[in-house]
């Protein structure tokens, strides 16, 4: 296959991956805005939107390991479409801890929130911002980006954390709370969980450029 026959197969996966990563991170916003509007039809319409972002993510897997599989290419195009591959795994996964904000909302019913959101309004903020930066950094092939998408994660581990103590609270004061605080609960860690998915992405920028495998997502200790 000439060169530029490829590129342009290449170029086609990468734009794929980009409307995966646009449709991903718009589940994160409307499961926000589902729990906090208590919108079931928006939870609902986020709900099924899963199996739509499930076929481009096998599509583009497919295609990608097509291109393995018979165009042979070159060490540093193989690393750009091993992470492309990685990549759409992650943005799926992410999808699916959106779709669990719908799930939570659907299961709420017409039960009150606990609380005003104010803390997981902010970590869904800071996810969509951090995956927008992802994605540019593997657009750009800037490894420095895609690490400094990784260190952004700790504001959403410290939030994360910050929340789980505010409702620890509410259920140690009034144990009638427990329901409602544990499905805030609940939302929060999806959303602490997609933290650790961009920031996989991240490694896998790092990947694409460089060629070397980092593991900058470790497990971090519980505060005390």
């Amino acid at each position: 296959m000439p060169r530029d026959t490829f590129e342009k197969l290449l170029t086609d996966l990468k734009n794929q991956l980009l409307e995966l990563g646009t449709m991903t991170s718009q589940t994160i916003a409307k499961g926000v805005d589902a729990l906090k509007t208590r919108d079931r039809v928006m939870a609902q319409s986020l709900i099924a939107r899963d199996q739509e972002i499930n076929r481009l993510r096998y599509a583009i897997e497919e295609q990608a390991y097509e291109l393995m599989a018979t165009q042979q290419p070159l060490a540093s195009d193989l690393r750009e479409i091993i992470a492309i591959l990685l990549i759409a795994i992650e943005l799926e996964r992410i999808a699916d801890h959106a779709k669990n904000l719908g799930e939570i909302v659907i299961h709420m019913g017409d039960e009150p929130l606990l609380k005003p959101l104010i803390d997981i309004p902010r970590m869904a903020e800071i996810c969509e911002s951090m995956l927008a930066q992802a994605l540019d950094a593997f657009v750009r092939r800037d490894a420095a980006a895609g690490r400094a998408v990784c260190e952004r994660d700790d504001v959403i581990d410290q939030l994360y954390q910050q929340v789980l103590r505010e409702l620890l609270l509410f259920m140690l004061e009034d144990t009638r709370t427990v329901t409602r605080a544990m499905n805030l609960l609940f939302a929060a860690h999806n959303l602490e969980r997609i933290g650790d998915r961009i920031t996989n992405i991240g490694e896998r920028v790092i990947y694409a450029v460089t060629g070397k495998l980092e593991e900058l997502n470790t497990e971090k200790e519980l505060p005390e």
